[in-house]
């Protein structure tokens, strides 16, 4: 007779940490693991298939590292119409563990289903705080509290006092200065990047051969492509990555982070943020590496504070922000916008030479470094007045590295202000000026980011002037958006007049502008 299980351990996708507080006191004798591959997973939203690949075999790759452990490991592999609540009930009518044990999930759906069904099964559940962060969900409250606004760079400060992060002997900040924003914002000159060293490739062994049929099987009509997918799936893979960046972009991450360039997809960005959402790779290793490349001489101070300040301090403020506003967060809609997520999202059918870029990259790799996500696909959808929850379905789809916590603040705030200013102190608008000045788009585009209406006109130049017309009262009330709002008087009333008509066009075109005529 099999002896009673104690503990059934919950494992989610996004929680393959093999020091998780899950396993603290774990009994091979008594405990077992439990993991589940669901098709709900990828149909809640349409996820794309390098998405649900890199998740699929990342687990199995957990799962047999846990199984080579001598734990047992009671894993549910794809079927169609399954579920993360449906695929467990299941497993606790047929296991009967005494109690459920997991740390905090990284998706408030997840969260509140797992405690209902304990609640309703009378069945104990331990979640544990996750250690994997530098601070805890506690820990964020508690800054919040009392505060008017929420802003990055106290809590990042805060972080950095806490954890003895690039502090000098005297324990201020390093180099005198908290970050070096003003010094990673740099943009190549006409000759481009030159030539750049690839990132660190991983071939898919046999396990990921397998997910990559499965998934061009089971999800063959999703958006995506598997024929490039080379993402680290394993702890180890993701520390040969963090090498790889550390050795050969991060010294010049710092000044070109916000750069794009046609056809370049990684530049000197790091690839390292799926294997951190997944938890193949401990953020306190990343930064600690960082920060010796720095004090090694191997990389310029800029660069390394530039590094650290997005997973010290971006990483943990939204995880902070989501965890401390949801539910009601992911419904936020303060510009009341309404309109369809465009088709060319899904195709990268578009003129749009930045978008076209961005869409074919993300759609092929999975990927896009945080300037095309703000300032390309998001900055479009912003302008042209998508609703949020569209554009975050979108960004959660598409993107290898979007698990919610970190991803609905990052788009449905920072990128498309739908939270009125908790996120971010302003909405980050330009116009097609400020993709000319950061990248080579332009120059093979039919459309001129200096025009605001005509054929011709840029349509993120277009969008731009009638996205200030459109919220003025609201934008001269922000200090911070002043200068652009007083940029309006410019505007004659047949400028204006010009710019609405125009803007209308493109949104009863389906959220771009009519197509050139071509003579034959």
């Amino acid at each position: 007779m099999p002896k009673p299980l104690r503990h059934l351990i919950l494992v989610l996708g996004d929680q393959l940490d093999a020091e998780s507080a899950a396993f603290d006191g774990f009994d091979p004798a008594q405990d077992a693991l439990w993991m589940a591959e669901v098709d709900e997973e990828s149909t809640h939203v349409w996820s794309s298939k390098p998405r649900t690949a890199l998740f699929l075999s990342a687990m199995r790759h957990f799962r047999d590292a846990q199984r080579a452990l001598g734990r047992t490991v009671h894993y549910t592999e794809l079927a169609a119409g399954t579920s993360l609540r449906s695929t467990l009930t299941a497993s606790i009518t047929s296991l009967a563990p005494s109690a459920l044990v997991m740390v905090e999930a990284g998706d408030f759906r997840f969260a509140r289903d797992t405690e209902t069904l304990a609640e309703q099964r009378r069945i104990p559940l331990d979640v544990r705080t996750d250690r994997h962060f530098f601070s805890t969900i506690a820990e964020f409250t508690a800054h919040a509290k009392g505060r008017k606004q929420l802003r990055l760079e106290y809590w990042y400060r805060e972080l950095r006092r806490t954890h003895g992060v690039l502090l000098d002997a005297e324990g201020g900040p390093e180099g005198g200065d908290w970050n070096f924003d003003a010094e990673n914002r740099g943009a190549f000159t006409k000759k481009g990047p030159g030539a750049l060293p690839a990132p660190r490739a991983f071939p898919p062994d046999a396990t990921t051969r397998d997910v990559l049929a499965l998934v061009e099987t089971h999800f063959a009509s999703h958006p995506g492509e598997l024929a490039a997918f080379d993402w680290p799936v394993t702890p180890e893979q993701a520390l040969e990555a963090l090498d790889d960046f550390l050795t050969h972009r991060l010294p010049h991450f710092g000044t070109y982070q916000d750069a794009m360039w046609s056809g370049e997809p990684w530049l000197y960005h790091s690839r390292l943020s799926a294997a951190m959402n997944l938890k193949l790779l401990d953020p306190r290793v990343v930064v600690r590496e960082t920060e010796r490349a720095y004090r090694d001489g191997r990389v310029p101070l800029a660069s390394a504070e530039g590094f650290i300040r997005q997973i010290l301090g971006w990483r943990e403020y939204v995880r902070g922000i989501y965890w401390l506003y949801m539910p009601m967060y992911s419904s936020r809609n303060a510009l009341d916008a309404h309109e369809p997520l465009p088709a060319f999202y899904w195709s990268a059918d578009t003129e749009m030479a930045c978008l076209r870029d961005a869409i074919s990259q993300t759609l092929e790799l999975g990927y896009a470094h945080h300037i095309q996500r703000l300032m390309v696909t998001g900055l479009y959808a912003l302008m042209l007045g998508v609703e949020p929850t569209k554009v975050h379905e979108w960004y959660l789809a598409v993107y290898v590295d979007a698990v919610e916590w970190v991803e609905l603040p990052n788009t449905l705030g920072m990128s498309q202000y739908g939270d009125g200013g908790i996120m971010a102190s302003k909405p980050y608008v330009a116009t097609g000026k400020y993709i000319q000045r950061m990248s080579n788009h332009c120059t093979s585009c039919r459309f001129d980011p200096a025009k605001s209406s005509g054929d011709d006109a840029c349509p993120f130049t277009t969008l731009y002037w009638d996205f200030l017309m459109r919220h003025e009262p609201m934008l001269a009330a922000n200090q911070r958006m002043s200068l652009q709002v007083r940029n309006l008087t410019r505007l004659t009333p047949k400028d204006r007049a010009a710019i609405q008509e125009r803007a209308t066009e493109i949104r009863a075109n389906g959220g771009a502008p009519p197509r050139a005529l071509t003579l034959l």
